[in-house]
């Protein structure tokens, strides 16, 4: 709950700061880059340290990343709290989906049920943001850090797994290139595009359409809410639905997002352009990390997992840089439209792999 709480809330502190679209664009990749970083790290680090620690490291620098920016939004403090709230990200994520597909069972439905609890979050996070923003953005940032120090609590009841032990004869070459993982890191980047999307420029689409704040919050939870049902299908597909369900999500969520600047004006349609989006996405974020975990070793897949998180922080990263660049020349709503094209192109990389499959 803390990450979509700050995740909506530092885009309107941007705006009420006066910081230009270009701007947010900048700031929202700073934290993608921190986040593609650290996952760089995180398959190292997961032979290391087990993932509660990676987990509760999460909490912390979270609260820090809200406690800065609520003290002053000035350049410097955001650029921080950005990078801080990408390092928690990929250490929360990261932990949590490593921690549950060690045990027994598929891992699409050891994700599922992962994503189903974190959406909950996700869900009640911009609604609360939305209506706190009223008031201050601030207010709901502290709210945030609040919420990520509370989550240390729970954190600390987890089982104490111990860090991979990848075997010694496992495949030589890149974990990212085996057969599985590849589809799972292209899944990842339109998963990764249409987060960044949600968290950025989204709400500054709905914020010039003249939509309040607790409409932005309210649209916004809507997605989160709508990625519960895709997520849910996606725990309980099996065998030949898998890969066309994926490749269909990629493209719903490319369509649907590149859609949301052109209905901004209207709060129904983009209540459901958001909602058409959120399912999508929420397939597609259990399903390539599933793909990916069942494709290797046991002791591999927290460095498989971690793979397709990084190939989804690099979208993070890229799409709002693209609007970012696109805003220069063109209109954010036309901007919009062309990266949700872009979106597209994982779908097509998956056809070539099943082909080459």
């Amino acid at each position: 709950m803390s990450l979509s709480i700050a995740s909506l809330a530092l885009p309107l502190l941007a705006i009420e700061a006066g910081y230009s679209a270009f701007e947010i664009g900048a700031l929202t990749a700073a934290s993608a880059l921190s986040q593609m970083l650290v996952r760089l790290c995180l398959g190292w680090a997961m032979r290391r340290w087990p993932d509660w620690i990676l987990i509760a490291a999460a909490g912390v620098l979270l609260a820090v990343s809200c406690a800065v920016v609520a003290v002053s939004a000035g350049l410097v403090p955001f650029v921080a709290a950005q990078l801080l709230q990408g390092a928690s990200r990929a250490l929360f994520w990261t932990g949590s989906q490593t921690h549950v597909v060690r045990g027994a069972g598929r891992a699409a439905g050891a994700l599922a049920r992962v994503n189903l609890a974190a959406s909950v979050g996700l869900l009640t996070g911009p609604l609360l943001a939305g209506v706190l923003s009223e008031d201050s953005p601030t207010v709901a940032l502290v709210v945030a850090a609040a919420v990520a120090l509370l989550g240390l609590v729970p954190n600390a009841l987890l089982d104490r797994l111990p860090p991979f032990a990848p075997p010694a004869d496992r495949p030589p070459g890149r974990v990212w290139r085996r057969p599985g993982v590849d589809v799972a890191c292209w899944a990842g980047m339109t998963a990764g595009a249409w987060r960044a999307l949600l968290t950025s420029y989204v709400p500054v689409a709905l914020d010039q359409a003249r939509q309040s704040a607790t409409t932005i919050g309210t649209l916004v939870a809507a997605a989160n809410g709508a990625s519960l049902v895709g997520t849910a299908v996606a725990g309980r597909l099996r065998g030949r639905w898998t890969m066309p369900l994926l490749g269909a999500g990629i493209v719903l969520t490319g369509i649907a997002t590149g859609l949301t600047g052109v209905v901004a004006w209207s709060t129904a349609l983009s209540a459901l352009v958001l909602v058409v989006s959120g399912i999508a996405a929420g397939a597609v974020q259990v399903l390539g990390p599933a793909i990916a975990a069942e494709a290797v070793h046991p002791e591999e897949r927290g460095e498989a997992i971690a793979a397709s998180g990084t190939f989804r922080a690099a979208a993070l990263l890229a799409a709002p840089l693209a609007v970012a660049g696109l805003v220069v020349a063109i209109p954010l709503t036309p901007a919009m439209a062309v990266v949700g094209a872009g979106m597209l192109i994982p779908a097509l990389a998956l056809r070539r792999l099943g082909r080459a499959g």
